[in-house]
């Protein structure tokens, strides 16, 4: 690939092409949507990536997109977030074994369920993938963060974590507990020249966001038509348009960068007016 290309790639997300060089990133959702975006962005930048999601073939056919794209070799594996012990025997493997300077948590799950009559079972589900995981990421990384005295985490959160989200109890829940691990997490690392921060999506044009948009129940508990699902979702944003999964992977970058050294413990929506706390 020709340095000219390499430019352009990383340009659009409005950074220089070698401003992560050396760096390596850890994240969590990588086989599509936000993480496959933010993957692409740390890629063209110079990052070397190690990828963590469900999907081992979807994850296999990213990395060889990754390499043929940007001449990065992705490292990843395919590890359910709800099987908490084994992604904890993973994370001490590689905690033991490598070192990472920017940590992702994006891996994130939605369900419709009305508070009343919630099931346990699907409650813990969310609250595993969603919450804990995330803090066992934190957990067996920022180690060697403060011992080395510089590191970013980011973690994705969500609007829906700043103002509940009706009929969406647990991955609300979820999404202002993971707000508060941040901030516990950026107070105890600040000294160290740690920085610890969460990014809260609204509507962004996912897989995720049409399949909870495009669900009936989902639909009719929100009292919207079936045939109007995605025009109505739209108009609710003050900008009136769905987010593009690569401007949320813009602020992810920025953050991870140099020039964010002095943001920490910060939850910046980005959203388009949606939510303005």
């Amino acid at each position: 690939m020709s340095l000219d290309n390499k430019t352009s790639l990383s340009s659009s997300y409005g950074f220089a092409p070698d401003l992560f060089k050396g760096r390596q990133v850890f994240l969590t959702g990588a086989s599509r949507g936000i993480g496959q975006a933010v993957a692409r962005g740390f890629a063209a930048c110079g990052a070397d990536l190690y990828l963590v999601g469900k999907d081992e073939e979807r994850l296999r056919l990213f990395a060889d997109e990754l390499h043929s794209a940007y001449g990065r070799a992705a490292q990843y594996k395919s590890i359910d977030l709800a099987s908490l012990e084994k992604l904890q025997s993973e994370l001490n493997g590689l905690a033991g074994e490598r070192q990472f300077d920017i940590v992702v948590n994006n891996a994130g799950i939605y369900r419709t369920e009305s508070v009343a009559g919630h099931e346990l079972s699907s409650w813990r589900q969310l609250l595993d993938i969603n919450l804990n995981a995330a803090m066992l990421v934190m957990s067996s990384f920022l180690p060697a963060m403060l011992k080395r005295g510089s590191g970013r985490i980011i973690n994705v959160s969500s609007i829906s974590g700043r103002v509940a989200e009706a009929y969406g109890a647990a991955y609300s829940a979820s999404k202002f507990a993971l707000l508060g691990l941040t901030q516990a997490a950026a107070l105890e690392a600040a000294a160290s020249g740690v920085t610890v921060n969460a990014v809260c999506p609204g509507w962004v044009l996912t897989d995720l966001a049409r399949k909870q948009i495009e669900d009936p129940h989902w639909q009719a508990l929100n009292g919207l038509p079936a045939d109007a699902g995605m025009e109505l979702t739209r108009l609710s944003v003050p900008q009136e348009r769905f987010l593009e999964p690569e401007e949320v992977a813009s602020l992810v970058l920025y953050l991870a960068s140099p020039m964010a050294r002095g943001i920490t413990g910060q939850a910046i929506n980005i959203c388009g007016g949606l939510s303005l706390h």
